[in-house]
């Protein structure tokens, strides 16, 4: 079991049960899923781009991406339907666990004057979403490799009602947010 998991189980679900007194057990917010995804405009003019953004995700994650398409054809950004513009990869279970403990432990640390996760990035209904400048804070990436250093967005979506207890959560797990 992942560490982070049986953390869930055995401490978090209580003091987010203490803290916020639900009345059941089933109300208790959960980490449903993290997206990852990567799009870039250079893959307009280029095509090869899209498999080196593959790669990378396919490197971090432990998860083959999904190639993320044009929808419908834009003249003026030259961009044909169904031409691939990056990947994303939605991680569940066990190995979205195992992500989130190395983005955590790992990752973050690595980023150049990191003073904690923007607390801002809340939708509304407790999901989070940050950006990362560059995917060689990731051990898995070999920098001799890359072609070119982009950016990703990672979200956690989560079944909390509200931001509030989506930031409880996700501090509870362990992630840096900057106090306001």
């Amino acid at each position: 079991m992942a560490r982070l998991k049986a953390l869930y189980e055995s401490e978090i679900k209580k003091k987010l049960n203490e803290k916020f007194k639900y009345g059941n057990v089933h109300q208790i917010p959960k980490l449903e899923k993290i997206i990852v995804n990567c799009v870039t405009r250079d893959a307009v003019s280029n095509g090869k781009m899209v498999d080196s953004i593959v790669a990378d995700l396919a490197a971090i994650t432990g998860q083959k991406p999904v190639v993320a398409r044009a929808k419908k054809s834009i003249a003026s950004f030259k961009l044909r339907q169904d031409q691939a513009l990056g990947a994303f990869v939605t991680l569940r279970g066990e190995q979205m666990y195992e992500f989130l403990d190395r983005l955590i432990n790992l990752s973050l640390p690595r980023v150049k004057d990191f003073r904690g996760l923007s607390p801002k990035g809340f939708d509304g209904k407790g999901n989070y979403t940050m950006g990362l400048k560059e995917q060689i804070i990731f051990p898995e990436i070999d920098y001799d490799k890359i072609d070119k250093i982009r950016g990703m967005g990672i979200s956690f979506v989560t079944t909390a009602t509200n931001n509030e207890e989506g930031r409880e959560m996700l501090k509870l797990f362990g992630m840096p947010f900057r106090e306001k």
